[in-house]
């Protein structure tokens, strides 16, 4: 009787940590019970939709073309240079920005199979759908700049440059010294640290990680800091939300597939390790730019100082004094994208 009852325990307990550890399914937008479409979006070709959001002068009159791609707990609507970007400059240089919902956030379709590359090659379908031409610019913020290396590795011959805002790094990329990537992943908090570890090392934890409630999980994710707080304030109003309203878009479709997966996918292990790229652009110079700020709560300074120097092909632009929001600030976007697009000197 006592080995009976201690097998129906021992399957309860089973049947509570596959339930605590599965994320539930994806609300789909557009289905049955799920988030309605607002968006204009593409269907690709293994059936998923993307949403977009168009920007600037027409595509057809466009000589620039940018693809701009936003960071985590965001969606198309965080364009941050074009926040910033007077309408001087769009119409004088005949800007053209298309930005989308990255698969699971927003509107657009979840992917589970969704990698570094896979993501590459969305872009360049969202490109061919919309009719951008051979070649097109990319711009990516935060999470949305490490998503940029994926396109200078896979989709190289599609682009006329790139930039990469405050990029987020992996401390596991096999390039960064052990002494240096240790250091930089030490110096975040302890809560960052763990959830951190967890989507690295146990990536099928990472749900349970980042619900449970004994230990604290993601600063990042909880809006506990005032760095992507700070970015709810001034996007919720232009929208007609409050900050939680603006936060639920972002998150309509369920947190595992867009925080989570962005941190599996983020911080997992790589098929390719960016510090072993080499210049797409036949040993032109200017045609990929990082921009840093060396007080930046989120992205270690030291570690994006590495990569530029073992990458000499890339524009290095560290912004003294400037966090992980420096973008933001006014008229950041005409002085990004005038160097960026003409090559001008960077200056403050």
């Amino acid at each position: 009787m006592t080995g009976k009852i201690l097998v129906i325990l021992f399957i309860g307990l089973l049947g509570f940590v596959y339930q605590a550890v599965t994320p539930p399914p994806a609300r789909i937008c557009g289905t049955p019970n799920g988030p309605s479409i607002t968006a204009p979006r593409i269907k690709l070709s293994d059936g998923r939709h993307l949403a977009y959001k168009e920007q600037g002068v027409s595509k057809d009159q466009a000589k620039y073309k940018i693809v701009f791609i936003h960071g985590f707990d965001c969606c198309r609507h965080d364009v941050v240079i074009a926040s910033t970007l007077s309408h001087d400059v769009i119409e004088s240089l005949g800007i053209y920005i298309v930005s989308f919902d990255r698969p699971g956030y927003g509107e657009s379709d979840p992917h589970p199979q969704r990698t570094p590359k896979s993501l590459a090659l969305d872009i360049e379908e969202l490109a061919d759908k919309l009719e951008l031409g051979s070649k097109f610019y990319v711009v990516g913020f935060s999470m949305g700049g490490q998503v940029v290396w994926g396109c200078l590795k896979y989709i190289p011959h599609r682009l006329a440059g790139a930039a990469l805002l405050t990029p987020v790094v992996n401390y596991w990329w096999p390039g960064f010294p052990s002494n240096l990537s240790t250091k930089s992943y030490y110096d975040q908090l302890l809560p960052d640290q763990w959830t951190l570890r967890v989507a690295h090392y146990l990536p099928w934890l990472t749900y349970w990680w980042n619900t449970q409630k004994f230990f604290p999980s993601s600063s990042v994710a909880a809006h506990s800091s005032d760095i992507l707080f700070t970015q709810d304030m001034q996007l919720a109003p232009i929208f007609g939300a409050s900050q939680e309203q603006y936060r639920a878009q972002i998150r309509q479709q369920g947190e595992f597939e867009s925080l989570h997966r962005d941190a599996m996918i983020g911080f997992g292990t790589w098929e390719f390790d960016p510090m072993d790229l080499k210049n797409p652009f036949d040993k032109n110079e200017g045609f990929v730019h990082i921009w840093q700020g060396d007080e930046d709560g989120l992205v270690p300074v030291i570690l994006q100082r590495y990569i530029a120097e073992k990458l000499p092909w890339i524009q290095y632009h560290e912004m003294k004094g400037g966090g992980h929001l420096f973008p933001y600030a006014d008229g950041m976007g005409d002085k990004i994208i005038k160097t960026f697009l003409l090559g001008e000197k960077f200056v403050l």
